[in-house]
């Protein structure tokens, strides 16, 4: 499938322009930084146009057809279901685009939480939807600049800006997150969200 041809039914399996417009510019940033790192800009710009495909689901859907598909769901998935839309939007990839691609399908799945083992186009992505000039927090563009020269230092600071984020909200970062920012090695340990 053609670029164009994708962007169209994604814009129609969304039905939302917000998040349409999202996945555009999260398609372009992957692109660029695929190409700044020597990887597939295809496959990177075809991620990120992807990668949000059950993202506006609610809580109830997204358990259903995670358990229509027999896809195991964690305790930390249990209680916070938005994280599901990750792991389903590559099902739902593979189902209705025909992405077969193993690389595409692994940045979709860990685009949201990260996990401990992260390929540079898995990088790619999870800084892409981070970092997409749509979001407006103050060291978004610094973060972007730095994923153009180096997506492992950008993986840290991204990680270590969303775990502050995370514990002054006074929410738990996922396991896959604690495992991702161990593998960039971040210290952890005053990041922690300890829960009852």
């Amino acid at each position: 499938m053609n670029f164009t041809a994708l962007s169209k039914g994604v814009r129609e399996h969304l039905g939302q322009r917000h998040r349409y417009e999202h996945c555009v510019r999260v398609a372009r940033l992957a692109e660029n930084l695929a190409r700044a790192h020597g990887e597939d800009a295809r496959a990177a710009r075809s991620a990120g146009m992807l990668h949000d495909l059950a993202r506006l689901y609610p809580a109830q859907r997204l358990l259903d057809e995670c358990a229509l598909r027999n896809m195991p769901v964690d305790e930390f998935e249990r209680r916070n279901p938005i994280v599901l839309h990750a792991r389903l939007s590559a099902e739902l990839a593979r189902e209705r685009f025909g992405v077969s691609d193993p690389a595409v399908l692994s940045a979709i799945a860990k685009h949201t939480v990260g996990a401990g083992s992260m390929s540079a186009l898995d990088c790619i992505l999870y800084l892409a939807d981070g970092l997409e000039p749509g979001r407006n927090f103050p060291q978004r563009a610094e973060l972007a600049r730095l994923a153009e020269r180096d997506l492992a230092a950008a993986m840290r600071a991204t990680l270590l800006s969303t775990m502050r984020h995370l514990k002054e909200r006074g929410v738990p970062a996922s396991p896959e997150t604690m495992a991702a920012a161990a593998a960039f090695a971040l210290p952890t340990g005053d990041l922690e969200v300890r829960t009852a």
